[in-house]
Formats: structure tokens, C-alpha cells, sequence
């Protein structure tokens, strides 16, 4: 990796923007860069460094595209350039090249919303597990750096949160463990609209279909309620405030890293 991609990178980090990494870590026959070669995809397709130009450049400039738009982690891109396509490369022949691609800069996010001792027990969770951790509470006693000492919280009355949490994105984990049904309604009809790779709400069957009626009468889409988790948590028969943020977190890092969530949950 050349000076100019560490800069990059370091400046990706700094200001806390996404872009993917793209390596060359593998390469037989006539293929345009060595292994070592890489470059940076940043999410408006500006590209910095170079991995060989040509039609493999474009493809992994796509993938990479594509990972940032779904929030995806890491991969591997393997392409083999035939007769044709070496020919425009500039090769005398065909070859093979492999390329790893990660998604850098930017954390996952924890949106927690809710304070209490189910949302602190997450919160610190999820630090643990390396999200950047944002928890919101209209209660000043329960959200504030003494008592949730885990990332990040917001303090304010339910109508001025849309403007004061985090950007969503397609990495970004939303979980409802607010102190009411009327409260969690609330919050989850803020939520409508706003991208995310995975939002979960706490509670028992009744309540889940006490607030789902709410929203649908309030002209809630049926398809955004039937892409919430809920209730949420992988089923493992978790009781206290500790055990509920494990299954939580459980199920987050599931849907995060692609997992057979349905057999997961199929306990529910």
C-alpha cells in the first residue's frame, strides 16, 4: 500500500466517512497490477489509486459500490479476463486476479432508543462489540454520560429527536426499548422511512399486536411493520436486562454478518 492510500484512509477515519478498501491479493497470468496493488472507492465513485484500469477495475468499482449501498463488510472478487476482454486490458493473454474488498471508516451504529435497564444493558453491549452506540431517552435522569457510559445520548422531548439522531444508513441497528407501547408506537412511526439493515422491538406477542394495530390505523405501512424484528432477540429464554441485551446483540451481529436468521428465530 502506497503513502497516498494510507493518507486517504487516515482522512477516511478523521472524518468519519465510508469508502471500501480494494486489494489485489492474488493474480496468475497476464493480469494488469501485481498483488499489493490497491485503491479507494468512495461513495460518490470518485476513486483514489488504482488496481489496473479496464473492465476489472470497473467490476471491482461496482462491487464496491454496491457494498456501501447494503452496508456490507468484507469479500472477496475474483475475475478472469478472457481473450477479448485481455486483449482491451492490454494483455497479451487471459489471467485471473483476486481482489479483497472491507468497507472502512465508518462503525456500525446502535440507535437504542430507550434508556432504561433493558437499553443500558445494550448499550453496553454493543460497545463491547465495537458499535458506535447512540442511545435516546426523553428522561434526563436516565439519559446522560453518568448513567449510560457507552457511545453517545440525546436528551430531548420525542419531537425533536428526528432532527438530532444519527444519520441511518444501510449499517445502521435500530432497537425500541422505550418505557411504554404508546412511546414505542411513537418512536416507530419516526422510524418509518429511514434506512436501515435492521430495526427490533421489545415485547411480548400482545403488546407487539396492540402497537401494530396503532400504527397501521395511523396509516403505517404493513410492509415496514413486517420488516421489524419483533419481538425482538434470538429465543433464548432470556429474562433479565443482561440476558436480553445478549440475545439482542446476538441477533443484530447475525443479520450483520449475513447469518440464517429465520433458523435462528424459528424457535419464536
Amino acid at each position: 500500500m502506497d503513502a497516498v492510500i494510507a493518507r486517504q484512509l487516515a482522512h477516511v477515519y478523521e472524518e468519519g466517512q465510508s469508502a471500501v478498501l480494494c486489494m489485489v491479493v492474488e493474480e496468475s497470468g497476464s493480469t494488469p497490477r501485481a498483488a499489493g496493488a490497491s485503491m479507494i472507492v468512495f461513495q460518490s465513485g470518485r476513486t483514489e489509486g488504482t488496481i489496473g484500469g479496464g473492465i476489472t477495475e470497473h467490476r471491482v468499482t461496482g462491487k464496491a459500490l454496491d457494498m456501501l449501498e447494503k452496508g456490507a463488510g468484507s469479500t472477496l472478487f475474483k475475475d478472469t479476463l478472457d481473450a477479448g476482454e485481455a486483449t482491451e486490458e492490454g494483455a497479451a493473454c487471459g489471467g485471473t486476479v483476486t481482489v479483497y474488498l472491507e468497507v472502512v471508516g465508518r462503525r456500525r451504529e446502535l440507535v437504542i432508543f430507550g434508556a432504561g435497564h433493558v437499553g443500558k444493558a445494550i448499550a453496553r453491549a454493543g460497545d463491547a462489540a465495537g458499535f458506535a452506540v447512540t442511545v435516546w431517552d426523553e428522561r434526563a435522569e436516565l439519559a446522560n454520560p453518568e448513567n449510560i457510559q457507552w457511545g453517545k445520548t440525546i436528551c430531548c422531548p420525542l419531537e425533536e429527536l428526528d432532527g438530532r439522531m444519527p444519520e441511518f444508513h444501510g449499517d445502521t441497528y435500530a432497537v425500541i426499548v422505550t418505557r411504554g407501547h404508546s412511546l414505542d408506537a411513537e418512536v416507530t412511526r419516526l422510524l418509518e422511512g429511514k434506512r436501515a439493515a435492521y430495526i427490533g422491538m421489545i415485547g411480548s406477542r400482545k403488546k407487539i399486536a396492540f402497537v401494530r394495530e396503532q400504527l397501521l390505523s395511523g396509516g403505517v405501512s404493513p410492509e415496514f411493520l413486517d420488516g421489524i424484528f419483533q419481538p425482538v432477540g434470538i429465543p433464548i429464554r432470556a429474562e433479565t436486562p443482561e440476558e436480553i441485551a445478549v440475545s439482542v446483540l446476538a441477533e443484530i451481529i447475525a443479520v450483520s454478518r449475513g447469518a440464517d436468521i429465520v433458523s435462528l428465530r424459528a424457535s419464536l
